[in-house]
């Protein structure tokens, strides 16, 4: 991949919540898309995920239901998706665990965002869309997919077909969101 290929996923790749609710995804190419976030880079290399898979339809579907909020208008896009990917926080080794004391920081929220950046671009590579979910009734998604009630669950990664075309993004103009040694 040249540069200019890289920036051009980069621009392209948005939020998507739209799916073509007739085509599956298969599962060498979720493979692929998840080996992208197992390789994406932690602090201490504490790798402090899992990523759960939820592909068959009836319980794909109530995962959905689990992530939407009816009244609020909350991800009720969510049944389009045919793949959603669950990451749940895994303890951070001892010198991760450290270092986030010391300097009062949750290491494993910053790795798995890193890690969810890196499985959206490789879906966005595999020309699919996705996107991240942070609201979703995480006592019922514990309870569907066995999750043991001492773990987190962080996101919900929704992928698919894209069945809309590209938004033009709308985002604060670099000035007021960049500046060289120091704060503006």
């Amino acid at each position: 991949m040249t540069k200019d290929e890289f920036y051009s996923l980069v621009k392209r790749r948005q939020s998507t919540r739209k799916f073509d609710t007739e085509r599956t995804i298969d599962r060498e190419i979720i493979n692929r898309i998840l080996e992208a976030g197992r390789l994406s880079p932690s602090a201490c290399n504490a790798q402090p995920w899992h990523f759960i898979v939820v592909d068959e339809p009836e319980l794909k579907n109530k995962v959905a239901d689990a992530a939407s909020a009816r009244l609020l208008g909350m991800n009720h896009f969510t049944k389009q998706a045919p793949v959603h990917i669950i990451v749940v926080e895994e303890k951070v080794n001892l010198s991760s665990g450290i270092g986030g004391i010391v300097k009062d920081k949750h290491f494993a929220f910053l790795d798995i965002g890193i890690a969810a950046a890196h499985i959206c671009l490789a879906a966005e590579a595999e020309g699919l869309g996705s996107c991240i979910l942070g609201w979703f009734a995480e006592s019922k998604i514990k309870k569907l997919l066995n999750i043991p009630d001492n773990k987190r669950v962080v996101l919900d990664i929704v992928i698919g077909y894209p069945a809309q075309d590209l938004r033009e993004k709308k985002r604060k103009p670099s000035d007021e969101v960049i500046s060289y040694n120091s704060y503006k």
